[in-house]
């Protein structure tokens, strides 16, 4: 039976109604995705018309998941929000910590010994606060989730930017920061701009080496790594009746890759099946009984140019398979161009490493179809030209792919097969054979390949694709390789052909597991004390952010002016990092050491305008701090791509950054800012940008009538005597301008919980 039954029947019980409601408010048909917005609305039965891309919309969601590294500041948030529980279902997810060095085993007992305090702590919150914990092991929070709690017409916030991979069973299913978790978890109404809408229709059908990770590689393709911002990407037509439940929540997970705020699939038999297959046929039967009500309408799908602001059409029959890189996830090459391609690029041809798994792609169906391609390898006699690693996504597939003779396999061909944790995917893998930062490409079935992702090294050229790819390239070793039409070099030295992989979507002997990892929270946790050491280097309880002091800006210091692409990356750092999380004081000693600073090209070197010196950004933000000095950061286009970490918002106010001013921002990041007390504003003229100098002081005037839709100005003061004023606009809404003023969105709850 699944979790928290009795609050889907509660939502179903009330989402006919408020759908029927919506419907007469805008007299149309709806699409999925309004559908179930308007069922979330906080006022409850919809009573105002929403304007995409435009009215900020509260809303109620079903529940919140986090993952390890995130739920630790935000759990540390929620401890001071005056809650004695969470409001809503929630979990927690021990994947992000698990470093992949030698293995599942070894790796997983060094986790637990290196992270045990981090452990103990949210194993111990969990159980104060009435939160499901998964324990290190049990899988990856998006896979967890999908096979656990993800259900149809659902509205989920996580605080991972690939949340929407619960898309795949028709939910509405949010990256956030941990900022928002905690509104939710603390029972208040979650705030976000009502989105776009763009619609995918889906023809034909997928066949031979064409997976579902090449449709969502086609859109990125489409849209580029922006171009979904601000949207929900909702997918129809036959095509998308032909894909599995999974391979939906693959296409949707990479959806977090355009900017899209989250992707969905409606409900049809394919997600009642997946459902019955993971023992979840009470929440199939309930949805069977809403079934019209977890689906655009059939005049939405018949003339969708009327619905979406933006449709997209994609034939899978006439798709081919791609990889997408280096160095970006929108970057599209078919294999019948990456021969020709990467020469013309001077991509290293040899393939180093082949990676399968991750959120994205570790189910059942997507180890079937690489171990079909080992199989075939094995009785070839081909072997394996580079290292190949295999990450399972949750204890459920691993046990039943481990029944199945499945990782038999795949070890039989000399893979290692990995902790289910996100690993190599988030920076976590202790890859030695790279520490002399040598050019090399290696391929994976993942989301991400920015520069240093994967591995730290800054020449590892990253191509994302489908599991059957990874796993041809590993064999080959090639980049240069076209698996439908070239022939490989057996032992034997003959020429053979790798045949089209098949894949089975359900185990036959059905899912199975002995200990999925999961540990239920205490009926009563008021006695369950939470320690935090003061001398702990991994956690930090913490001091709330001070109150605006009622008076624009004056006065304001650069700290850096950052060059083109500025990811979350860039501005937090994972890998390494992933250990201080909870600690905001160490983490912060990591803020934007991996910007480019405009005025000297250098990641990492900035002046610091107390002593004239080039130092470290986080030195330079201290000393300035610590002199009384306010900050501001300049940024480019889609500034804090990437992940939900809130770190990259929390670090710069603990540092002293006071704006934060860009040509545009990517939707969470921004949100990020706004619950942390930092002014976040954009260009009104974006070639603004260039007037802005090393040497500057920065005035920020029209704080004291702060309003939404209205700008502000910021005065720049050059060394020279001279000065520019710049218009500058901002997104924040009444409620928002309330956290501004009260410091973060936290002190805002605090005070009303008080």
């Amino acid at each position: 039976m699944a979790f928290d039954i009795e609050m889907i029947k509660t939502l179903y019980s009330k989402f006919p109604s408020r759908v029927n409601a919506a419907k007469k408010l805008l007299g149309k048909p709806l699409t999925l995705t309004e559908k179930i917005l308007y069922a979330h609305l906080d006022e409850g039965i919809p009573s105002h018309i929403y304007k995409r891309n435009e009215s900020y919309v509260d809303f109620r969601p079903d529940r919140v998941a986090m993952q390890d590294a995130t739920a630790q500041m935000a759990l540390l948030q929620f401890m001071q929000a005056g809650k004695t529980k969470v409001s809503v279902p929630s979990s927690v997810h021990c994947d992000h910590l698990i470093q992949a060095k030698e293995g599942a085993v070894a790796d997983l007992e060094n986790a637990n010994y290196t992270n045990s305090e981090v452990y103990d702590f949210l194993s111990s919150v969990s159980n104060k606060y009435g939160i499901g914990f998964w324990k290190p092991g049990a899988g990856i929070i998006h896979q967890v989730v999908l096979e656990n709690y993800a259900f149809p017409g659902g509205m989920m916030i996580g605080t991972d930017s690939h949340t929407p991979n619960a898309g795949g069973l028709g939910m509405i299913a949010i990256g956030v920061g941990g900022a928002d978790a905690v509104d939710v978890m603390a029972d208040m109404p979650w705030e976000l701009k009502f989105p776009k809408l763009i619609g995918v229709n889906l023809t034909g059908k997928l066949s031979g080496w064409t997976a579902p990770k090449d449709v969502i590689l086609r859109v990125a393709d489409i849209l580029t790594v922006k171009g979904g911002t601000g949207a929900v990407v909702e997918y129809f037509g036959e095509g998308a009746l032909n894909l599995s439940a999974t391979g939906r929540a693959t296409i949707c997970n990479m959806g977090a890759e355009i900017g899209a705020t989250t992707s969905t699939f409606g409900y049809d038999d394919k997600t009642a099946e997946y459902l019955k297959q993971t023992d979840r046929a009470d929440v199939a039967e309930l949805a069977n009984s809403i079934s019209e009500f977890l689906t655009g309408d059939e005049e939405v799908y018949a003339d969708p140019a009327k619905y979406f602001d933006e449709v997209i059409e994609i034939n899978l029959s006439e798709l081919e398979p791609a990889l997408n890189g280096p160095f970006t996830p929108d970057l599209r090459t078919t294999v019948s161009k990456i021969s020709e391609t990467a020469k013309k690029n001077d991509w290293p041809l040899e393939i180093e490493a082949g990676l399968i798994g991750s959120c994205t792609n570790s189910s059942y169906e997507d180890i079937t179809r690489a171990a079909s391609i080992a199989r075939q390898a094995l009785a070839k006699n081909l072997k394996i030209k580079s290292k190949l690693l295999i990450t399972p996504g949750s204890e459920l597939v691993r046990y039943t792919i481990e029944r199945d003779g499945l990782i038999d396999q795949f070890e039989q061909l000399g893979a290692t097969v990995l902790a289910n944790a996100c690993g190599p995917c988030i920076g976590q893998w202790d890859r030695e054979s790279v520490k002399d930062g040598h050019r090399n490409s290696i391929i994976t079935s993942f989301n991400r390949n920015f520069a240093k992702r994967n591995d730290g090294n800054a020449n590892t050229h990253a191509f994302v694709s489908s599991p059957d790819m990874v796993m041809a390239y590993a064999i080959s070793g090639k980049l240069d390789f076209n698996p439908l039409t070239d022939l490989i070099e057996n032992e034997n030295g003959e020429m053979v052909k790798l045949e089209e992989p098949v894949g089975v979507v359900y185990p036959p002997l059905g899912f199975d597991v002995k200990d999925p990892g999961y540990q239920a929270p205490a009926e009563d946790g008021s006695k369950i004390e939470v320690v935090v050491s003061p001398t702990s280097e991994r956690l930090q309880l913490l001091t709330p952010f001070k109150a605006w002091d009622g008076k624009d800006y004056k006065g304001l210091r650069l700290l850096i002016k950052a060059k083109g692409k500025c990811t979350t990356d860039h501005i937090s750092m994972a890998g390494p990092w992933l250990r201080f999380r909870g600690h905001l004081e160490n983490i912060s000693q990591n803020l934007l050491i991996g910007a480019v600073n405009f005025f000297n090209d250098t990641t990492n070197s900035v002046k610091d305008q107390v002593n004239g010196n080039y130092e470290p950004v986080p030195e330079a933000a201290l000393t300035m701090r610590n002199a009384g000095i306010g900050t501001i950061i300049i940024g480019d286009e889609n500034y804090g791509e990437g992940s939900s970490r809130e770190h990259a918002a929390m670090e710069p106010r603990f540092l002293g950054v006071k704006v934060v001013m860009v040509r545009s921002f990517a939707r969470i990041h921004e949100t990020n800012l706004k619950k942390q007390g930092v002014l976040a504003l954009t260009f009104a003229n974006k070639s603004d940008y260039d007037k802005v100098l090393e040497d500057d002081s920065f005035d920020v005037i029209g704080l004291t009538d702060f309003a939404p839709g209205k700008q502000l100005k910021v005065l720049l003061h050059h060394a020279d005597g001279s000065s520019d004023e710049i218009i500058a606009n901002h997104t924040y809404n009444s409620n928002q301008i309330e956290w501004f003023k009260a410091g973060s969105a936290l002190n805002l709850i605090k005070s009303q919980n008080a």
